[in-house]
């Protein structure tokens, strides 16, 4: 049986702190099949990777992401609430992290940031930056906002895309196939035999999150999902 890709959730955050480079680091010591991270603009337009709107939860800072220079940004430390073992940790730029990840063959799960706050153009901006890299072919781009999903499609046909859900969507596989994206990725509680069945006839790729839980992954191997979400990839990877 072909295992699932398993993504390190902002890195590998159960053991790091989340988005940051050393929970990256963490998610390819610990051999992650690819990451997924959050990524937003600064107030100089700059691709930032933090998963909230604000600074506040994460880092020593507070405010809006896109009130903020990206230099003030990388004052914030964003590891020391974490653990002490992290004090100094910085917000990273996508650019960053893509650097990171060029030479390996991680997959880079790429969720925009823009169903709370419209950043404009981010979808044309992150294409460039992964382009600038020639990782697009290892790359998918998610969002909640399915309007910004259709934006990036009409950019560029040839990237990945998969729509993010936590809610109860009457037939997300209709809904995939009207976007005409490539995957979807809904919570792990909206997993289920008719879904995976849907998903597998229309030749649509199913990543779920965020799954924790040893008993979950391995229930949903069995359901045949393409990729688990987890802030704990060691943990995913010795089920298979």
């Amino acid at each position: 049986m072909t295992r699932p890709n398993i993504y390190a959730h902002r890195g590998a955050s159960g053991y790091a702190p989340e988005n940051t480079m050393a929970a990256f680091k963490r998610a390819i010591e610990l051999g992650a099949d690819g990451i997924e991270l959050d990524v937003q603009m600064s107030k100089d337009k700059k691709l930032v990777v933090c998963h909230d709107e604000k600074v506040d939860r994460t880092t020593n800072g507070k405010g809006y992401i896109k009130n903020i220079y990206l230099k003030n940004l990388k004052l914030l430390d964003a590891g020391y609430k974490f653990s002490g073992d992290f004090i100094g940790e910085r917000i990273p730029t996508l650019e960053e992290v893509i650097e990171l990840i060029k030479n390996n063959k991680m997959i880079l799960n790429i969720e925009l940031k823009n169903n709370v706050i419209e950043y404009e153009g981010i979808e044309d901006v992150v294409i460039q930056m992964i382009k600038k890299y020639n990782v697009e072919d290892r790359t998918i781009l998610s969002s909640f906002n399915f309007e910004s999903i259709k934006r990036v499609k009409l950019i560029d046909p040839s990237i990945k895309t998969g729509i993010l859900y936590m809610k109860r969507l009457k037939d997300p596989i209709k809904i995939a196939k009207k976007l005409e994206v490539d995957a979807i990725h809904p919570s792990y509680k909206r997993i289920n035999k008719s879904l995976m069945f849907k998903a597998k006839i229309n030749r649509i790729k199913v990543n779920t999150f965020t799954v924790n839980n040893r008993e979950y992954m391995e229930k949903l191997s069995k359901f045949k999902v393409n990729g688990i979400i987890t802030d704990y990839p060691d943990i995913a990877l010795n089920l298979f």
